[in-house]
């Protein structure tokens, strides 16, 4: 009797995944968390509209999805200023950003990341077979010109960048994107991941051709729109490489409810606009407890912001680990020396007022553990 064959590259990969789960964790510690400012979710939540047509599509959940996504991309297509056909849908920016890499990278293709940066680009990269290579951030930042820089040398296919960034929430203007793309080497794209744009300030999307071929743009409806439990995700720009994902994608990932939720989401600006508000107070007030603790915070242009605990990366595993054994899960940059921190997502005032009570707790007994100086 013989097991699965894999193949060598599968055999030698880790058994591991990019995030553990915050219902892992509950069940882990046997409880579950008071307050839930880890994962940056949109605690907000989705549109009404959009929760009335998810509901609605509930009743024809029995017919599959539309998987050219029409109609989501006739309204999507008008707001960005190009053609459908410059739009592919996915199930989120995570499986997007694995079609792209299966696209573009054969097993040795050298790809560029930052060190600490979006893990589950990397994740994919390592699946394909590809060779990362890593730059370090300059301060607190994703160092463009490091990273293109690395690129040219490597012959890299894919260079990825966020803005705004997880995990620290820095930013580069648009302007500053645009003048940074004369130095990207020729035969490589930019995966520009843009999960967070719609909370960041004005000017930080930069202004580029949609036929550019040099840049594929990402975005979802996980974050501003609430609907991260939908799986409802998109790119944008050229259409041969757009056109390209028809031969890999999962046609009917996203069902026929995301989808419906998705439009409906899309068209309401209003709730939008309150979110974006809600989110900037919920950073304001995070600022303050970190505050009031003696700690900074970094400036951020998400629905996170990242809390420097004054210490290096045990430290903020400690605070970390007594938060959420207080019932507040929190996440941490994963490398050095950006892992000083913790990442506190936006939440509701209640969340916050939990917050507030117990960091105190959680930093005194962190600072037993892991003594400061």
């Amino acid at each position: 009797m013989t097991g699965p064959r894999f193949p060598r590259l599968i055999a030698d990969l880790p058994a591991t995944v990019p995030f553990v789960g915050p219902e892992q964790l509950e069940r882990a510690q046997g409880h579950e968390f008071r307050a839930r400012l880890g994962a940056n979710e949109n605690v907000f939540g989705p549109s009404p509209k959009a929760i009335a047509a998810l509901r609605a599509a509930d009743c024809e959940i029995w017919k599959y999805a539309d998987p050219s996504h029409c109609d989501l991309k006739a309204e999507l297509s008008a707001r960005l200023g190009c053609g459908p056909d410059n739009i592919v849908f996915g199930e989120g920016i995570d499986g997007l950003l694995g079609y792209l890499v299966r696209l573009l990278v054969a097993p040795g293709d050298a790809v560029v990341t930052s060190d600490g940066a979006y893990p589950t680009f990397n994740f994919h990269v390592n699946a394909y077979g590809g060779a990362l290579h890593k730059v370090p951030y300059a301060g607190d930042s994703e160092d463009m010109a490091a990273l293109f820089a690395r690129a040219a040398e490597v012959d890299a296919k894919i260079v990825y960048l966020a803005n705004p960034d997880n995990p620290m929430g820095s930013w580069h203007s648009g302007a500053e994107i645009e003048a940074a793309l004369a130095q990207l080497p020729a035969g490589c794209v930019l995966a520009l991941d843009e999960a967070y744009i719609e909370f960041a300030p004005e000017g930080t999307a930069p202004r580029i051709a949609i036929d550019d071929p040099r840049v594929i743009r990402f975005r979802t409806f996980s974050k501003a729109y609430g609907m991260a439990g939908a799986r409802v995700g998109y790119a944008f720009g050229a259409e041969p490489l757009i056109r390209a994902f028809d031969k890999i994608r999962n046609h009917f990932a996203m069902n026929r409810a995301a989808q419906a939720g998705a439009l409906a989401a899309l068209c309401d600006d209003d709730w939008l606009g309150q979110v974006r508000d809600k989110v900037a107070k919920a950073r304001l007030r995070i600022a303050e407890i970190a505050q009031q603790n003696a700690l900074s915070v970094l400036p951020s242009a998400t629905n996170f912001v990242a809390v420097d605990c004054g210490g290096d990366g045990r430290l903020a595993k400690a605070v970390l680990q007594a938060l959420a054994a207080r019932g507040v899960f929190v996440r941490m940059p994963f490398v050095a020396p950006q892992d000083r921190c913790i990442r506190i997502s936006a939440g509701t005032p209640e969340d916050l007022d939990i917050l507030a009570a117990e960091l105190p707790v959680a930093l005194a007994q962190a600072r037993e553990t892991v003594p400061v100086g």
